[in-house]
């Protein structure tokens, strides 16, 4: 309402203005070419040095080319420029975004000015618009920089188990709003500044959550909330931000897979330390064939631990890690087939290095995993609920 009221108010002030504006020219001569101007002047002075009516030159002579018709019309319309200030104030009151809709229009009102064959080349009026446009200017980029510190200075609670951060919501608000207000702007430069900034903020304070002590995985909420940035830009397809929504993109690869590796190691935890260690051995120079001789590495301790494995309890684990997961996982991003299918390949990756290593460090000894490749891809056939 505010920027439909501040448009009918220019539309009005326009023609007046220039009507005004064309009659003083008109009237004092002030149309006039320079020599002509020139000539004028010399007569008024002679006329002026002869006349008792000083008063009447007097006016006339101070008022010469644009600059005496500016001081003019400063006289007459006194009032325009504070009260214009005051609807400016007023607006920004009434809606923490209203400067988006004063600055597009301003800014739509001069580009019209200064294509209209009616409009004066250097009026009057336009002096007053830009000095509008500046302080709308002003306090738009007052509003992004609270905006800014909000996101920035947001807490985010211990107790918070997941989904989106309040703070990438109103990220997103803004630029749903503004999207609109500019989507038939002339110019939309100082929105793009803003939007790059305001992003940079939404993901340094993302970045943030992992030296915060959350009772949640960090990772997870990390993931969701830049894939959900991800999905966003690529529905909202803002040129400004394509970098940003590359950056998402590499920034939820990046916690899925530290999420993976983080709850995966759960189902196999004795295994995946047991083979960690042996791993461990040949990094540090241990012959390939010689682990087996370290007590701790032993092919009796190996067995004992594939013993705490078999296929029941490896499907019971999986089931009870995907009942976790879904749990945590917030259903607006619907990331659980994603996260369940990254599962499964690193479940079998692991396993086939787990097998690997036994075939490199226990050759000849004829031990196996309890459960063979076909019966872990039939587990996690099972716990994934058909589509």
């Amino acid at each position: 309402v505010s920027d439909q009221m501040l448009e009918q108010v220019l539309k009005e002030l326009q023609p007046l203005c220039t009507a005004e504006q064309r009659f003083i020219e008109k009237f004092f001569l002030l149309s006039q070419d320079a020599a002509d101007l020139e000539v004028l002047e010399v007569s008024m002075r002679i006329a002026w040095s002869c006349c008792q009516c000083s008063s009447s030159f007097n006016c006339l002579l101070f008022f010469r080319l644009e600059e005496h018709t500016t001081r003019l019309l400063s006289e007459i319309f006194s009032s325009l420029e504070p009260e214009l200030r005051g609807f400016l104030d007023a607006c920004n009151k009434v809606h923490p975004f209203s400067c988006l809709q004063v600055l597009v229009t301003l800014n739509d009102s001069i580009f019209k000015m200064w294509g209209s064959s009616s409009a004066l080349p250097s009026s009057f009026l336009s002096t007053v618009l830009g000095n509008m446009l500046l302080l709308a200017k002003s306090s738009f980029n007052k509003c992004i920089g609270a905006l800014c510190k909000e996101i920035e200075e947001a807490k985010v609670t211990s107790k918070m188990k997941g989904g989106i951060l309040p703070f990438v919501s109103r990220f997103e608000e803004f630029v749903n709003f503004s999207e609109e207000v500019f989507r038939s702007a002339q110019r939309r430069g100082e929105l793009d500044k803003a939007h790059v900034r305001l992003a940079s903020s939404v993901f340094s304070s993302i970045n943030s959550l992992s030296s915060a002590n959350l009772k949640a995985n960090t990772d997870m909420i990390m993931m969701e909330n830049f894939h959900h940035i991800h999905c966003f830009l690529c529905q909202k397809k803002i040129h400004c931000l394509e970098g940003k929504k590359r950056e998402a993109k590499q920034r939820y690869s990046q916690h899925l897979e530290k999420y993976v590796v983080k709850y995966l190691g759960q189902p196999l935890e004795k295994l995946n330390h047991f083979f960690e260690g042996v791993k461990a051995r040949v990094a540090q120079g241990v012959k390939e064939e010689e682990v087996s001789f370290h007590l701790a590495y032993s092919k009796q301790e190996l067995r004992k631990v594939i013993e705490k494995y078999p296929g029941k309890e490896v499907k019971r684990a999986l089931e009870t890690l995907y009942r976790k997961i879904h749990k945590y996982l917030s259903p607006e991003e619907n990331l659980l087939p994603v996260v369940w299918h990254a599962m499964e390949q690193e479940f079998i990756r692991q396993y086939q290095e787990f097998e690997d290593l036994i075939q490199r460090c226990y050759a000849g000894s004829g031990i196996t995993m309890e459960f063979t490749m076909e019966n872990l891809l039939s587990y996690f056939n099972s716990i994934t609920p058909s589509s």
